[in-house]
């Protein structure tokens, strides 16, 4: 056997993190993927120009179509998700929209949760509408998702788990209903990551990831990638030529980067927000705390059937009001106040004064954001130096 090529297919997560999708040698015999910085890419001759359009010798033409080191940043995401095949994005909703324009046509439907993310409900419940498409957003009971079933229902999107409560949906039921109703499944994974949780292996079509959080990890990349069957992924890269979200290289780049110490660093935040979890629920200032890993939580059960570990986002309530609660949030100082999750950064928002700025108190609380509401996002900082600096704001 070859120098340059692995004994065995990488098995083991962090082995799959560091090699999947990667050939041997690279380019220059580089031992990173090198970036492709170019827009386009020259044909020998017409003879190479025609066995490309005749799908003889399959290649890169243009940036718009595909780039080397994207390709590989995709392929390195599908073998961690355990999919066929993936496609990269400028923006996680660059993924989901035009992951929506591929798969729905006019006259057609979409049933969403009530806890997928905000903008993607926007883009479904407003946007869409304007091309003749309906949607319906839904609770995740059975009765529920069944009753919103419609003859012309063609996707069923929801997220798990969610922001910023961490609800966690039932992914093998999300599945049997839409197998039985013969619809497309998308789940956004991005709390969860291929470490905590793989949907697909549950029977869910198509897996969503913001690349700019965990799977990135330091908050200095945007992207988005979509995961699945290969037959899918062709329809949606065939969509994406057309509207243009794509990845940059350089981001790809650095995605790869950060994807080769995903499971390591996902598996000491899973720890240290576990930690910080278990600390908030014995606080006296702290009168709620949403994260699936404590036994309190009402998705409690259905978390540690489905994943491996609970994630790095917790969000509790303390004991006041918006602007005792806004005086927490400012009183902390390792944490930082910034949206976005899963960098490699601990970050503090309060979502009343963040994402939801813009709505009353009254608007807010229908959309269940409480005005004494605080989401962090733990980092890879010790969990003893966050915990102080917790209770140093709380006090």
């Amino acid at each position: 056997m070859s120098r340059n090529q692995p004994s065995k297919p990488p098995q083991g997560l962090a082995t799959q993190a560091i090699h999947g999708g990667e050939e041997r040698p690279r380019p220059g015999n580089a031992i990173s993927t090198p970036i492709f910085q170019t827009a386009t890419f020259v044909f020998r001759d017409t003879a190479e120009l025609s066995a490309h359009h005749s799908h003889q010798n399959r290649r890169e033409e243009y940036g718009r179509y595909g780039n080397p080191t994207t390709h590989v940043a995709e392929s390195k995401c599908a073998a961690l998700e355990g999919a066929e095949a993936g496609l990269a994005f400028g923006s996680g909703m660059a993924a989901i929209t035009t992951t929506l324009f591929a798969v729905l046509s006019q006259g057609q439907h979409v049933i969403l949760t009530n806890d997928c993310y905000r903008r993607t409900r926007h883009f479904c419940t407003g946007l869409l509408g304007r091309f003749g498409v309906d949607a319906t957003v839904v609770g995740t009971s059975p009765g529920e998702l069944e009753a919103a079933v419609q003859p012309n229902t063609r996707v069923l999107i929801s997220e798990s788990p969610t922001n910023p409560y961490n609800r966690c949906v039932d992914l093998d039921h999300i599945a049997e209903v839409a197998q039985r109703h013969r619809l497309l499944t998308i789940i956004d994974s991005t709390f969860a990551t291929p470490v905590n949780q793989r949907p697909l292996d549950h029977g869910i079509d198509l897996v969503l990831h913001s690349a700019t959080k965990y799977l990135a990890g330091h908050n200095d990349v945007l992207g988005g990638v979509i995961l699945g069957k290969e037959p899918i992924i062709d329809a949606v890269r065939d969509c994406q030529g057309i509207l243009g979200g794509v990845m940059d290289p350089h981001a790809a780049y650095l995605l790869i980067r950060g994807l080769k110490t995903l499971p390591i660093r996902i598996e000491r935040q899973n720890a240290t927000a576990m930690k910080v979890a278990h600390w908030l629920e014995a606080h006296p200032r702290v009168t709620a705390v949403h994260y699936a890993g404590l036994a309190s939580h009402p998705d409690h059960e259905t978390a540690c059937r489905q994943m491996s570990g609970f994630g790095g986002v917790v969000s509790f309530e303390v004991a006041g009001d918006l602007d005792e609660t806004s005086r927490v949030v400012d009183a902390a100082s390792i944490f930082q106040i910034a949206p976005s999750l899963g960098g490699v950064e601990s970050l503090i928002e309060q979502p009343a004064l963040m994402s939801f700025f813009e709505l009353s108190t009254e608007e807010r609380l229908g959309v269940g954001i409480k005005n004494n509401l605080i989401r962090l996002s733990i980092g890879l900082e010790d969990a003893d130096d966050l915990i102080e600096d917790l209770e140093g704001a709380l006090a």
